[in-house]
């Protein structure tokens, strides 16, 4: 195993909820209506910019609504914001084991520079690919395959990680080992269309996989 790649919210950051509440806020204020925590997942593929675009009514109100919602975004890592010390200690560990790290996040730039740096997790990423540096999001595995050029690597020895349907459908459309995650407090998907190579519910499960591919 020569890298890991994984998804961002809700794998290696718990920041499903704090997105939940900032999307609602927006289109309870912009597009004057209430939206579930299933509706924005049923919505989730594109940037946040594009889930906005694409599901606002008003869209007088998209540009101003984008801007409230990095606002309310940004504002949250620093009020209470739950430290993921398991997942840090994760990170530094394959660091240190020469593990290549990669990202690959349907976040925008922008909204994965705020959360990266927030939580201090920027520095164990040797490539991040997000949202907009590709012209199809996941499922598609697009994102992968430029991860894994940009690190000379081949898919052979590489696993993804992530805890959506969309993700486990990338990784296997990739012809990654894939697993799903459920070890934070929210995650998207309890259900895949196709079948992951395991799935953990806690980090410290994931140090059996590294240790069997050391």
């Amino acid at each position: 195993m020569k890298a890991v790649l994984f998804d961002f919210d809700g794998t290696l950051a718990d920041t499903l909820p704090l997105s939940f509440s900032a999307f609602k806020a927006v289109f309870k204020q912009h597009d004057h209506r209430e939206v579930t925590n299933d509706e924005l997942i049923s919505m989730f593929g594109p940037t946040e910019e594009g889930i906005i675009e694409e599901n606002f009514t008003a869209q007088a109100s998209v540009l101003q609504a984008i801007e409230d919602y990095y606002a309310l975004y940004e504002k949250g890592h620093y009020t209470n914001f739950p430290n993921e010390k398991e997942l840090v200690d994760l990170l530094r560990h394959l660091k240190e084991q020469g593990v290549k790290i990669g990202v690959i996040t349907g976040k925008s730039r922008r909204a994965f520079v705020i959360s990266s740096e927030a939580l201090q997790l920027q520095r164990f990423f040797d490539v991040a690919i997000t949202g907009d540096d590709v012209g199809k999001p996941k499922p598609d595995p697009e994102g992968i395959h430029k991860a894994l050029q940009l690190l000379g690597i081949d898919h052979s020895n590489a696993i993804f990680v992530g805890d959506s349907n969309a993700d486990i459908l990338a990784g296997k459309a990739a012809g990654l080992r894939t697993y799903g995650v459920r070890w934070l407090s929210t995650y998207q998907s309890s259900e895949y269309d196709r079948i992951p190579d395991g799935v953990f519910n806690r980090v410290a499960e994931f140090y059996k996989l590294l240790d069997a591919n050391r």
